[in-house]
């Protein structure tokens, strides 16, 4: 039977009260509060006059219950930013410390933890977000994500970890998860095993992953959770922070050495605990009613798995589900912010839908599962403010007006970029999802984007000026992962341009920005030139 971790945590909120009064009383430091409160899924903002909150929910998987009490929030507390983060979480922002006080409560309340949402704990587990519906996948991984969510939280009383462990699962060759390189990644294999790599990430000095374990019976997962906190205490650093994650792991000990100290913590798990695993697969019985018509704008336009421009699905779009007769909406809001008033919408609509949930996916989109083709039409104009292509849908963390560690305000950013492309009516897929991170800490991914930004400043005869980085040809994809190329330094206020050429030139010759980029790479750098 599972436990109760909203009522085993919430004793631990006392504690987050009194520090959150002293923070805002000014008797602590932001720092200081930042160590502490990260624990608990909260951060104070930048300027420190403001907190946000980290919702988490394993495989990124709301129900209609967890919707209500979001909207709910929102209602209760005029909350005027919720956003959706590449870690699958839902966070709140602009809190009042009153406000972050009363909705952490109300959170563990309603069986929502936010315990271990930040800080040196293991964070959210992620999943591919239409496991289980998805057609082509090799099998349903979301019931060992909750799983591993569900074990994992069993440490954050019991054991210290150097840093923050990332763990996720995924379906098939898109990888969305970045499974192939995260602290633990459990990839699904045709044979219906895991193939299990570790000791990846990406931040600064990004790192592939090890192969640690090949066709892992899925029964034995939690076996290899055990391996990887036992791995991580044993050989992490503990004496310095910048290098406490497990990605460095592969530094000090070598990728076979740690592939080798992995595995005799496996041996170790294997013989001496007793972590079998029986999950139960959901079955959808639930029946369509009738084929949904694709309209041009609602069609899977030139979509292709393993291809690394793949990304996900265009929002707005209808994805056949594997389930005869069902459907998954996609929707993306700008910046994976969708407007609070969403939220409530939604859940009027979807109320007497049987067996709808909502998965947000790690490039900050919502998926709608289990809809009839009727149902379908009902929701799709509550998505009418969706990305209208590819481009559209970019991803960016929430950038330095909010972020205490960013440099740059990835939103406005992509704002200006979207805004400036816009003007141009550019084709779908003339331009790529563009991912742009605030700092070196990769939120939105940049360094396996097919075109990233990370932020940062350039030297100019008028002094430094606000900058990003440029990356290239990065790529996520099972069998293709590639770190993009840093070009150069580009300003900010130039970028939007860079852009909006770049999609010029495309469009002339008749081409999608991915195989502009193939064909004529030496043209691709003579633009990007002129702005770096």
């Amino acid at each position: 039977m599972p436990r109760d971790y909203a009522g085993e945590f919430r004793e631990d909120l006392k504690e987050f009260h009194e520090m959150t009064k002293k923070f805002y009383q000014k008797e602590v430091n932001i720092a200081e509060y930042k160590r502490f409160s990260g624990g608990f899924g909260s951060y104070a903002q930048r300027g420190g006059g403001s907190s946000m909150l980290r919702l988490r929910f394993a495989g990124g998987e709301i129900t209609k219950e967890r919707l209500l009490f979001i909207a709910e929030s929102i209602e209760k507390y005029s909350i005027s930013l919720v956003h959706f983060s590449t870690c699958q979480s839902v966070q709140f922002h602009n809190l009042s410390e009153a406000q972050v006080c009363a909705l952490i409560e109300e959170s563990f309340q309603h069986g929502i933890v936010t315990r271990g949402g930040g800080g040196n704990y293991p964070r959210n587990v992620m999943c591919s977000p239409l496991s289980g519906v998805q057609e082509g996948e090799y099998f349903d991984v979301l019931p060992y994500a909750k799983a591993a969510e569900e074990y994992l939280l069993g440490f954050i009383h019991t054991v210290k970890l150097p840093r923050k462990l990332k763990v996720c699962f995924s379906n098939s060759k898109e990888n969305i998860t970045h499974a192939t390189f995260r602290d633990l990644g459990f990839v699904a294999t045709k044979e219906g095993k895991f193939d299990v790599y570790s000791a990846g990430g990406l931040g600064r000095e990004p790192r592939m992953g090890a192969l640690v374990a090949s066709g892992v019976d899925p029964s034995q997962t939690l076996y290899c959770l055990k391996a990887m906190v036992d791995t991580f205490t044993a050989y992490g650093n503990y004496g310095n922070r910048a290098r406490a994650r497990t990605r460095f792991m592969q530094d000090a000990l070598g990728t076979e050495g740690y592939i080798k100290a992995f595995q005799e913590k496996l041996s170790q798990a294997l013989s001496k605990e007793d972590l079998p695993l029986r999950v139960t697969v959901p079955e959808i019985t639930k029946k369509g009613d009738g084929e949904f018509q694709q309209s041009p704008e609602h069609t899977l336009s030139g979509e292709e798995s393993d291809s690394c421009c793949a990304d996900s699905a265009m929002p707005g779009q209808v994805i056949p589900q594997k389930q005869k007769g069902l459907y998954s909406l996609h929707y993306h809001a700008r910046g994976g912010s969708p407007k609070p008033e969403f939220f409530r919408s939604l859940y009027n609509a979807i109320l007497p839908m049987e067996s709808v949930v909502l998965r947000v996916s790690p490039d900050q989109g919502l998926y709608i599962l289990n809809l009839t083709a009727s149902e379908v039409q009902e929701l799709l104009p509550l998505t009418k403010d969706h990305a209208r292509t590819l481009f559209e849908t970019s991803v960016a963390c929430i950038g330095a007006s909010i972020c205490q560690v960013g440099a740059r305000d990835s939103q406005a950013l992509l704002a200006a970029c979207l805004e400036r492309v816009r003007k141009e009516h550019f084709k779908d897929r003339v331009l790529p999802k563009i991912h742009i991170s605030g700092c070196p800490s990769s939120c939105s991914g940049h360094p396996v984007a097919s075109l990233g930004f990370r932020g940062g400043t350039k030297q100019t005869p008028d002094g430094p000026k606000p900058a990003f980085a440029v990356y290239e040809m990065g790529c996520a994809v099972r069998g293709k992962e590639n770190f993009g190329t840093e070009l150069g330094i580009m300003l900010e206020s130039e970028i939007p341009q860079f852009l909006a050429e770049l999609g010029k030139e495309i469009s002339k010759r008749g081409m999608e920005y991915q195989e502009f980029v193939e064909k004529e790479h030496e043209e691709f750098l003579k633009i990007a030139g002129k702005y770096l």
